[in-house]
């Protein structure tokens, strides 16, 4: 995937779990996890702002775009 999701390290940063910003964001754990672990497909602008404003960072702290190797041989 192209876009990688750099929340863990934000969240590390702010020594914040992630229950405490489930809690804050008002999104269920499982939903954060995903999100976390870069297996979320998609995510809404609000919970992308609701994250960025507990964790007092803009979205390009926590997304990352990084150009696919189109190269590859599989």
């Amino acid at each position: 995937m192209a876009i990688i999701v750099r929340l863990d390290r934000v969240m590390a940063d702010r020594k914040i779990t992630l229950k405490e910003l489930a809690e804050e964001v008002g999104i269920t754990n499982v939903n954060l996890s995903k999100l976390k672990t870069g297996k979320a497909v998609a995510i809404r602008f609000s919970t992308l702002e609701a994250i960025c404003k507990a964790l007092d960072c803009q979205p390009g702290d926590i997304l990352e775009y990084q150009a696919e190797d189109t190269d590859s041989v599989f």
